[in-house]
């Protein structure tokens, strides 16, 4: 593994050949209804888009990603974009976050200084983390994969590795979205290294999901509306995975032309999965969902992002899916009211054998770092600290 210093530096060509498709858009006609039941309202779309490219400030952006050090790592064919946040405090305690789709490492940039230097933001010395922030393969500035294969227990075995050459041969992972598919792989692939995992979405595949056609006049309140969230996104929320699963090549042309379209594909996700009371800008602030974007379309991953859905969902021929393994290392769970299926843990129960905290959190949705970075940054510590 080779790593060389990484810094942004997006050319000016870029920003203006952006602002100039955002201003020759062809714009269709508006809904026909007055909420966001058909897809994300093309008055907010419109409203967004000017100010993207008009009054958005990517360079402000860029100079305050700059302010932590990043870095590429090359694995054989594969180059990763990581942020290398290395604490001041000797016992610091190393620590590889991972986002998900549509999401990116700047949902984690309001809770590296807390992790990776808590005195300087009010907390403890013993609660300090090396932080490690990398980019999925296919996003942001990572590499595309040229090949089949990256699916989510390469990514795994890709993170330790990095790990390993970072000179950390003990570790926590923490994620949510993909970030939890790659957390537990990382938990079950290589139990001897990593000191637990801490959640803040579970993968269906290791919650034991009840038949949704068979209520059960058993189940417990909380069963009762994991079950109704489930059964909403399966019938409503489920054409992106679809599509990302089984044609991402067609998508992405569309989405990789068009800064409209690939906006649109991200913002309405963030309207659906914030804790947001109907609409995003009451979650994040236009300037940090714009910043979320643009790391889609700087790299132009919409495609290739969209291929860990087809890596991992696209059916497998001559039998059904293989049965998730045991987590064995110690787990944790927070739990935010927004998040897609709230996680419930009786069904997640039988596949963690170490299921050693669960925190219902008061606020907050799918993507916990960006949204609450508090009760994000307090639930971590809270996690880790016995692990120590």
């Amino acid at each position: 593994m080779q790593i060389e210093a990484f810094e942004i530096a997006v050319p000016d060509g870029v920003l203006e050949d952006l602002r100039d498709r955002l201003r020759r858009t062809r714009w269709p006609e508006a809904e026909t209804v007055d909420d966001w039941s058909q897809g994300i309202p093309l008055a907010y779309l419109r409203e967004v888009c000017d100010y993207w490219a008009n009054g958005y400030d990517w360079r402000a952006r860029e100079r305050e990603l700059n302010r932590i050090e990043q870095f590429i790592a090359r694995f054989g064919g594969m180059d990763v974009h990581f942020i290398h946040a290395r604490s001041p405090e000797a016992e610091a305690v190393p620590l590889v976050i991972t986002h998900g789709w549509p999401g990116s490492v700047v949902e984690f940039q309001k809770v590296i200084g807390p992790l990776s230097d808590p005195v300087a933001h009010g907390g403890s010395a013993s609660d300090a983390f090396h932080v490690v922030c990398p980019s999925l393969p296919g996003f942001g500035f990572s590499g595309k994969p040229a090949r089949t294969g990256w699916g989510v227990d390469r990514i795994a075995d890709c993170w330790a590795e990095l790990m390993a050459g970072l000179g950390y041969d003990r570790y926590g992972a923490q994620g949510g979205d993909w970030g939890s598919g790659v957390s537990i792989a990382i938990g079950t692939r290589h139990p001897g290294r990593c000191l637990g995992i801490h959640l803040n979405m579970v993968m269906r595949t290791h919650m034991a999901i009840p038949d949704l056609r068979s209520p059960d006049p058993t189940w417990t309140a909380e069963e009762q509306q994991a079950a109704a969230a489930l059964k909403y996104f399966v019938e409503w929320g489920t054409a992106y995975n679809r599509q990302h699963s089984t044609r991402p090549q067609t998508l992405g042309y569309g989405l990789t032309d068009s800064p409209v379209g690939q906006a649109a594909w991200i913002l309405e996700k963030f309207r659906e999965w914030t804790d947001c009371d109907g609409h995003p800008e009451n979650a994040l602030s236009r300037d940090e969902l714009l910043d979320n974007v643009m790391l889609y379309w700087l790299g132009a991953s919409a495609t290739s992002s969209a291929r860990l859905y087809w890596e991992t969902f696209r059916p497998i021929a001559g039998g059904a899916a293989p049965k998730p393994a045991t987590v064995t290392v110690p787990t944790g769970v927070a739990k935010f009211p927004s998040e897609i299926v709230p996680p419930v843990r009786s069904w997640c129960e039988p596949y963690f054998s170490d299921l050693r905290h669960w925190t219902v959190m008061p606020r907050g949705g799918h993507f916990a770092a960006f949204e609450q970075p508090e009760l994000f940054v307090d639930d971590v510590r809270a996690f880790f600290g016995p692990l120590r």
